[in-house]
């Protein structure tokens, strides 16, 4: 239960987390694809992911940018070309997504 400070609701780190950094339905996914898998690319996103459209992809991805979780990379060239890395902080996101396959892997029936 959240405890009143004033007028303020003292929230859970973890739902402010989740609700403003890496809320939405792809940001987990996008991140454990960048982060753990090694894709980089918008078209190698979309086909692992599969049932994204392409402007929600687009809109994901920016917001993760905005929040400073990934780095958007644009080399410049014709035909376009743009890659996407984790920064510092979404880095540091890795060890959580760990541990959320590993209790994942362990507890989910599949």
């Amino acid at each position: 239960m959240a405890k009143r400070i004033g007028d303020e609701v003292e929230r859970c780190p973890a739902v402010s987390t989740l609700q403003r950094m890496i809320g939405g339905k792809w940001k987990i996914e996008i991140l454990f694809y960048i982060g753990m898998k090694g894709v980089s690319r918008f078209g190698q996103l979309r086909r692992c992911i599969g049932t994204i459209s392409e402007s929600t992809l687009s809109k994901q991805l920016r917001e993760l940018a905005d929040d400073g979780f990934i780095e958007r990379i644009d080399f410049g060239e014709v035909p376009p070309r743009v890659e996407y890395r984790l920064t510092e902080r979404g880095r540091s996101f890795i060890p959580i997504l760990e541990s959320m396959k590993a209790w994942g892997e362990r507890e989910l029936e599949w």
